[in-house]
């Protein structure tokens, strides 16, 4: 079930962590073909979670993140990682669902908790929403890809693009904040919940990272409305949120909905065109089931759908007074 070339480095991890050669059980967890190996091993009696890491990227950096964080309690316990090998072991968690409306304190309490580590190392990439606001070629090339594929009608890719572009220069424009980030928290399965604690799982994408980032797409699956804005906000924050620090959040979370828009249309469309005549689901209705693992991202159609839902209600909310009571907040205190 391990991929032959992987044998020896996993004995070597089970050597060193637990004095064995070898596993009582296993099973392998991988979501889908491409992902990263997973598998749930069982040694003397416990449960561990074995990971092989297939996907290029920095394993030192993944890992560091990963330990730092557990070092916290925020992730599992680590009891090996070898980032030359891309082998990590760690506790595995048994899972419980965690109603949206406990989420609400329980996240940003984690968040918090998170963004006051030491500093994590920088990377090389991004692909979270502060990605729209990395000006340089990488950005330029995307934003033309994104063009010219004409995914969206041309009246509503004008109008995306100027709000987009003011947007952008206004946020840029704020002072840095950067925190330990996750920066992977729009997938629920990266939050786990044993029935007591929370766990925060997956660090490949971790790095310093702007605070509302996190903030901002956690909420937006969470979120809905005001007082469930207060609630989410005042746990994190420890305080009610000043009027800058809501403004900020908002903008935050205006720029996840383009960044998810853009991102997940472009891959649902898959160089076809989209159908626009489709019912949309409602926005609300549709985190709270993604929230909930009821739908999910497996294949271009969901991707699409995802893309659309962000994409509705960018719309929606650029066409209210939030956004321009935002910017003035923000530009007033800059």
């Amino acid at each position: 079930m391990i991929p032959q070339d992987k044998i020896a480095a996993a004995a070597r991890g089970l050597t060193e962590a637990f004095g064995v050669a070898a596993f009582d059980d296993i099973r392998d967890l991988t979501e889908r073909p491409g992902s990263n190996r997973a598998f749930r091993i069982v040694v003397r009696g416990s449960a561990y979670l074995l990971r092989i890491n297939t996907r290029p990227g920095d394993m030192k950096r993944h890992f560091d993140c990963m330990q730092a964080a557990a070092d916290a309690g925020l992730a599992p316990i680590v009891r090996y990682a070898n980032a030359d090998d891309r082998i990590s072991i760690t506790d595995f968690v048994n899972t419980e669902p965690l109603p949206a409306n406990e989420a609400l304190r329980r996240v940003p309490a984690a968040l918090r908790a998170l963004h006051a580590l030491p500093p994590f190392p920088v990377a090389p990439f991004n692909t979270t929403c502060t990605f729209l606001l990395n000006k340089g070629d990488l950005l330029d090339g995307f934003l033309r890809q994104f063009q010219a594929a004409k995914i969206l009608p041309e009246r509503g890719l004008e109008e995306f693009l100027a709000q987009y572009a003011r947007l952008a220069a206004a946020y840029s424009s704020l002072d840095p904040d950067p925190v330990p980030s996750h920066n992977d928290l729009f997938k629920p399965d990266n939050i786990l919940f044993d029935g007591n604690r929370l766990w925060l799982v997956d660090w490949e994408a971790a790095f310093q990272n702007d605070r509302y980032a996190d903030l901002a797409v956690v909420a937006n699956m969470l979120v809905a409305g005001e007082a469930e804005e207060q609630v989410y906000l005042q746990e994190y924050f420890g305080a009610p949120p000043t009027s800058y620090q809501a403004a900020r959040f908002y903008l935050m979370r205006q720029l996840a909905h383009m960044f998810y828009a853009m991102a997940f249309l472009s891959q649902g469309s898959a160089g076809k065109p989209v159908d626009w005549s489709e019912p949309v689901p409602a926005y609300n209705d549709f985190q709270r089931r993604f929230w909930a693992r009821d739908v999910g991202l497996a294949d271009s159609h969901s991707k699409a759908v995802y893309g659309r839902v962000h994409w509705e209600r960018l719309r929606k909310n650029l066409g209210e007074p939030g956004l321009d009571e935002a910017l003035k907040i923000t530009a007033n205190r800059n």
